[in-house]
């Protein structure tokens, strides 16, 4: 199931799912080490008038959803037990701890006394054995650890803390976890326990009738007992809701800093602009990595997550975080990339948060023949995305820092990994990561990021190194238009291969990569007529002609494919692509009625809290795939501000 919320600080991402439930905890990298994901959560039970009842037990009414000051909100009501719950949570900004404010709303006439069960299920280093779990009396909390990896837990209303506890053994041993005990509305308080364990606080609160009463639930992450002690102690000295109000603060300067023209768009659409920034923020790593999604839920082939740095998703969303004007963010992951790459000059297909080689199913074999396993457009991004970093900043002291160690080293790479009869870049995997050969998309990035490091050479004064990058730019072009332009209908094909017999093989598929590659990267002029038409072919056969609408990746995609009678599933990268180039072609505020139509199209089809999926059921709009996906916001804060860059071009100014 997607996320319903995103936290994230440089240190600690927290997901919450779709019970308000703690279902991702990562530290100390964002995207590295969850502490909770797969089948673990954190339950929450309730206590009233001798009845319980967990909140994912299908009887509670869950509305969740982020607020412009940037704090998760949950609106829980259960009319069986009379009780309504409303949870404000944020991860504080600048320490390893999240924290839940929770209103009890009593909705019968009489006072009432209410408990809430908050049930932790940690795997600490994601090992499943060896974690300790104890109730710690010198600070009536209960403390989790292994290794240099320690969570604390703790709630007070008021000046109390919690009154209940217990650890225990979880899925082990017959043992269902500590968990089930509190279903009787009392818990044991086993002290200790050791192993795969999990445990449970209780706290009891007298509730006014037909009245509120508030208490807090936070948890501190930490490399040590020590630490989480200290954290725990500094957050009684600051008190959980100045924390929560200090976060809010920080988060609203943070997205409000630039002042924007919001001309002609929605209130959904400008807030969705908003979360948007907060969520990829939260997918970024202090130590340069940003990951595709914290979405432990959203299992890939070989059970694996999308917890990784790809160099192609992370080098859009750096490019938003630039225009966005968070500089110093890029510049991490502009440093993570250059410590990545290979002494021959490539980025691999994904890496760890700590900068470690990533699990990968691109061989290093194939047909036989040794191959590269890589996406040559992921080196190439990472270029482009430095050239927008460039116009952004104008930081020639870090432009000449990354100059040889990354921009000469891949520019080098990728002018020499070339077939020497036709000019295009040797075969690699293509941008899905699906098919290896001579793709459209990929070339078109190349070419982007040879110009790129040409422009660098010039202004570095690197004169012989910016012609021969030009240069090869420029005969790469000329080979796209040469070997990948099918003249007879005036399309060009998503691929070339070559099989074992020599003979050339053109992938005819419409995919929307290609035409977008073109006119993204420049290969093409938007008014090009070869651009034109592509570009019509594809959204004509694209489109989901389905109540959902949005456009597909490419034709007869399979990947989670619901339904026989579309294309594929619409994403939302795809929609907002050929909303992109609609902006570059339009000539007046009326032509902007399209990318208006397909900006409150990607609103309209967000979670309620505003996060963003891959892709969506045809047919329902449920989000399908990782959800949030870092990348989808990149490209609908990148298509927002391209709108506004449009708006002051054409003089419009509202």
């Amino acid at each position: 199931m997607p996320k319903s919320l995103a936290f994230g600080n440089g240190s600690v991402l927290v997901m919450l799912d779709q019970y308000a439930r703690v279902r991702d905890v990562y530290f100390p990298y964002v995207g590295l080490e969850d502490h909770v994901g797969g089948e673990y959560a954190h339950r929450i039970g309730v206590y009233a008038d001798g009845q319980f009842s967990w909140l994912d037990d299908g009887s509670w009414t869950i509305n969740i959803r982020m607020d412009l000051s940037f704090t998760g909100l949950s609106a829980i009501t259960s009319r069986r037990l009379g009780l309504e719950l409303f949870f404000t949570d944020a991860l504080a900004n600048d320490q390893n701890v999240f924290l839940r404010k929770i209103e009890v709303h009593n909705k019968f006439d009489h006072e009432r006394e209410v408990k809430i069960f908050f049930n932790q299920q940690f795997d600490l280093y994601q090992s499943g054995k060896g974690d300790t779990a104890f109730y710690d009396p010198m600070t009536n909390t209960v403390i989790h650890y292994e290794g240099q990896r320690s969570v604390l837990v703790n709630a007070m209303v008021g000046e109390k803390g919690f009154d209940e506890y217990s650890v225990g053994l979880f899925q082990l041993e017959g043992k269902e976890g500590t968990y089930k005990d509190a279903e009787d509305g009392a818990l044991a308080k086993n002290p200790i326990e050791h192993g795969r364990v999990d445990s449970t606080i209780g706290i009891s609160l007298l509730v006014p009738k037909e009245g509120v009463r508030a208490f807090y639930y936070w948890l501190a992450m930490g490399e040590s007992v020590e630490d989480v002690k200290n954290l725990n102690q500094r957050v009684l000295r600051q008190t959980p809701d100045g924390i929560i109000r200090s976060t809010r603060d920080y988060w609203h300067a943070w997205v409000e800093r630039t002042e924007w023209n919001f001309y002609g768009l929605g209130e959904g659409v400008i807030e969705l602009f908003k979360k948007s920034q907060f969520y990829l923020r939260s997918h970024v790593d202090k130590h340069g990595g940003i990951i595709a999604s914290g979405d432990s839920d959203m299992l890939q082939g070989g059970r694996d997550t999308y917890a990784y740095v790809w160099p192609r998703d992370a080098a859009l969303a750096c490019v938003a975080l630039d225009w966005l004007g968070d500089r110093h963010s890029a510049r991490k992951f502009f440093e993570f990339c250059t410590a990545a790459i290979t002494p021959d000059g490539y980025l691999m297909h994904k890496y760890r948060p700590d900068g470690s080689l990533g699990s990968s199913w691109h061989g290093w074999l194939v047909g036989g023949k040794p191959e590269l396993p890589i996406q040559e457009d992921e080196t190439a991004l990472i270029l482009f995305a430095m050239w927008e970093h460039w116009l952004e900043t104008k930081d020639l002291d870090f432009i000449e820092s990354v100059y040889e160690s990354f921009i000469k080293k891949a520019a080098t790479f990728l002018a020499a990994y070339r077939d020497p009869y036709t000019g295009l870049p040797k075969p690699s995997y293509n941008l899905w990561e699906e098919q290896f050969g001579v793709h459209t998309y990929t070339v078109a990035s190349v070419y982007a990021g040879l110009k790129a490091a040409g422009r660098f050479a010039e202004i570095l004064g690197k004169e012989r190194s910016e012609n021969n990058f030009d240069r090869i730019a420029e005969e790469m072009r000329e080979a796209i238009i040469r070997h990948l332009y099918n003249a007879e209908d005036g399309s060009f094909y998503r691929s070339l291969t070559v099989d074992p017999k020599g003979l050339t093989i053109y992938d005819r598929t419409v995919d929307a990569s290609t035409a977008y590659g073109l006119f993204c990267f420049g290969v093409l002029a938007p008014d090009d007529a070869r651009l034109i038409k592509v570009m019509k072919i594809t959204r004509e056969q694209l489109t989901v002609n389905t109540p959902v609408g949005g456009i597909a990746r490419y034709a007869d995609d399979k990947y989670y494919r619901t339904a026989d009678n579309i294309p594929g599933n619409p994403w939302f990268i795809t929609t907002l692509w050929y909303a992109q180039y609609a902006i570059a072609t339009a000539e007046s505020d009326r032509d902007l009625d399209r990318v208006r139509a397909d900006l409150n199209w990607a609103e309209r089809n967000a979670l309620r809290s505003g996060i963003l999926s891959e892709q969506l059921n045809p047919h329902t709009g449920e989000a399908v795939g990782a959800a949030p996906l870092t990348w989808s916001h990149a490209e609908y804060i990148r298509t927002v501000i391209l709108y506004m860059r449009k708006l002051k071009e054409l003089g419009i100014t509202g």
